[in-house]
């Protein structure tokens, strides 16, 4: 299709079938008369979402986040000027000021949606963009929401070197000097030439094969055949913009509309510490991250289009950031009662807000207390427990503290064909969960010789077949939707020691240890981290729901409730293990004790096995 040129908004339109999708393009006059080509999905009469792709980029990029967003938004994506099949300006020089591209986008808004604002979102040089154009005058009115994906503002970030630079400390420091070398391909690009016979040249024909290594992106349309024209001419949007705006930046970068932020912690070029000072420039502004790399759009499609809708939706509504953020901020403005997850509430509520995260063994004790700790963070939460009032009630917690949804699931995740049930329903109605936690268990005591067959597998079918069925079903919905995710399985610490008393307890869950360090190892190359919670004595209701074998009905009661007395007076709560839960996954920790004694557990089971292995012959009082 050739475009017209002509005034914005006309040109020849050509539709191009998407799986399950009618994509329409046309061209649309930008500044200086620069033809821009404009993709469009859905339908025009909801509201518009915009795209803008970044370096070195086409508006391809955003193909998969496109196609999930056009049942809710009219989605717009648009190659910016000298990319994909918009023409490039002539000259070169001075053709790709952050002004002339502001034009280029109000010329697309205008076209696409005259009458009302739209939701913009942008990734690398696109959020570098869409900075510009929340902060500038000409766009008021224009813009109702921004999503800010692996991009700074040029001029907040040379506020943020001048205030390190006059002000030194050597964290100070070391941020800028981190941030610096991250920054090593913008100097390769102030070069003159020599990047543009890169480009043209060898690195243009191995980017796409670097990239997927690099990100472990999926194969598909992207990168375009246009890449080494595109990178050739992108490298005038760093010569005409980086150096002017960061040795002079504007004071007045304000942003004036509701900001999402997201930030993927393992982005190779920017750093984390580069937003610190952001909520100076963004009053409204909500924090989101990601375990992932700099590619979000392609590696992360489904998390990042669902939280582009809730955001959007949220501005329409003129609602405020929702889950954890929210809270968090209410929490620091001394509103409401302190949360469960005490100074991690801000971080959890930027990762989780949104996610789907579903607990086994939620019925009661730590399985409820985590499935309240994610809820806090504005997860979404499924509740699964064999006694249906447990799960229920469990759900109406987690929507009272702050998960935009809740559900309560009845399932015995001992019964293999149930699970696949459930992973089945749960994938229908809810998604693929982002969180697992195996929690589900049930302990048998008493000596090796008085535990029968049937005692051994019951206890096995709970502590170790409940985790492997988990595992299986919920790990191969991660594996096969390749946006990563987390599993965690509660162990114990009789995992670390021989416990006199509890062979089949401390064997299943030094199973599920292992069990856990070994699908750690395989599914790591998937994004999906795996890891292993292992609490110390903790007051829940295990304790009086224990069967204690070899001794008559009477005594077994007696020793129930003595056990149950001695973890009330030790008094770990279990929303202290939820909260060791959630940074578990934070963090990516293969695995976690919990108590001191956990703690002092593994420690001896390191230092000396044989001290360990000589109190595990002390009987202690029954």
């Amino acid at each position: 299709m050739t475009g017209t040129g002509g005034q914005q908004g006309t040109g020849e339109e050509q539709g191009q079938e998407q799986p399950g999708r009618r994509t329409a393009e046309r061209f649309v006059s930008g500044a200086d008369g620069v033809r821009l080509c404009v993709a469009e999905s859905g339908d025009a009469a909801l509201p518009t979402v915009v795209l803008v792709h970044g370096y070195p980029d086409s508006k391809e990029v955003w193909s998969k986040v496109a196609e999930l967003l056009a049942d809710r938004f009219h989605v717009v994506r648009y190659d910016v000027r000298g990319h994909g099949r918009s023409q490039a300006p002539s000259p070169l020089r001075g053709g790709f000021t952050l002004e002339k591209l502001t034009r280029d986008f109000l010329a697309v808004a205008d076209a696409v949606s005259p009458e009302r604002p739209v939701h913009l979102v942008g990734h690398d040089w696109g959020s570098v963009q869409g900075w510009e154009f929340v902060t500038v005058p000409e766009t008021a009115g224009r813009i109702a929401s921004f999503t800010s994906v692996s991009g700074p503002c040029l001029d907040h970030f040379g506020h943020w070197i001048g205030r390190r630079v006059r002000r030194p400390t050597p964290r100070r420091a070391a941020q800028v000097l981190g941030q610096g070398l991250k920054s090593w391909y913008i100097y390769a690009l102030h070069t003159p030439v020599l990047p543009e016979m890169a480009w043209r040249g060898p690195l243009g024909r191995q980017w796409p094969r670097m990239l997927a290594r690099a990100e472990k992106l999926p194969a598909g349309e992207y990168p375009t055949a246009s890449l080494p024209r595109d990178a050739a001419n992108g490298t005038w949007l760093y010569r005409d913009n980086v150096r002017q705006r960061l040795g002079h930046p504007r004071t007045d970068a304000y942003a004036q509309v509701p900001v999402q932020l997201v930030t993927p912690t393992g982005d190779a070029f920017l750093s984390e510490r580069l937003y610190d000072d952001l909520d100076h420039w963004a009053p409204l502004l909500t924090r989101r991250t990601l375990p992932a790399k700099h590619w979000v759009p392609r590696s992360r499609p489904q998390q990042l289009s669902r939280w582009i809708a809730e955001f959007a939706a949220a501005a329409q509504e003129g609602a405020p950031a929702v889950g954890g953020a929210a809270a968090g901020r209410a929490e620091r403005a001394g509103k409401g009662p302190r949360p469960a997850l005490g100074k991690d509430l801000r971080t959890a509520g930027e990762r989780f807000a949104g996610q789907l995260v579903l607990v086994t063994g939620a019925g009661s004790g730590i399985g409820r207390a985590t499935a309240v700790a994610f809820a806090e963070a504005g997860a979404r939460v499924v509740a699964v427990d064999r006694d249906p009032a447990g799960a229920l009630r469990t759900a109406e917690l987690a929507r009272a503290a702050g998960s935009p949804g809740a559900w309560a699931e009845t399932v015995d995740v001992s019964d293999g064909p149930a699970m696949e049930e459930l992973g089945a329903r749960t994938l229908e109605r809810h998604g693929v969960p982002d969180v697992v936690v195996n929690n589900a268990g049930v302990a048998v005591a008493g000596r090796f010789l008085d535990t029968t067959a049937e005692d051994w597998k019951q206890l096995l079918d709970v502590n170790l077949w409940g985790v492997i069925h988990g595992c299986r079903v919920f790990g191969r919905q991660m594996a096969e939707r390749g946006e990563g995710g987390h599993i965690v399985n509660t162990a114990s610490a009789a995992a670390f020691l021989p416990p006199p008393l509890l062979p089949a307890y401390s064997t299943s869950k030094a199973a599920v240890l292992m069990l856990s360090e070994a699908l750690r190892a395989e599914v790591a190359p998937l994004g999906i981290g795996v890891s292993a919670v292992c609490p110390g004595p903790v007051n829940t209701p295990i304790t009086g729901s224990a069967r204690h074998v070899g001794v008559g009905g009477e005594e077994e009661e007696r020793r129930r409730a003595r056990t149950a007395r001695l973890y009330r007076l030790r008094n770990y709560p279990p929303e202290k293990v939820a909260r060791a839960v959630v940074r578990a996954v934070l963090r990516d920790t293969a695995v976690v004790p919990v108590t001191p004694e956990a703690h002092g557990a593994r420690l001896l089971s390191r230092l000396s096995p044989r001290t360990a292995r000589a109190l595990a012959r002390v009987r202690p009082p029954l």
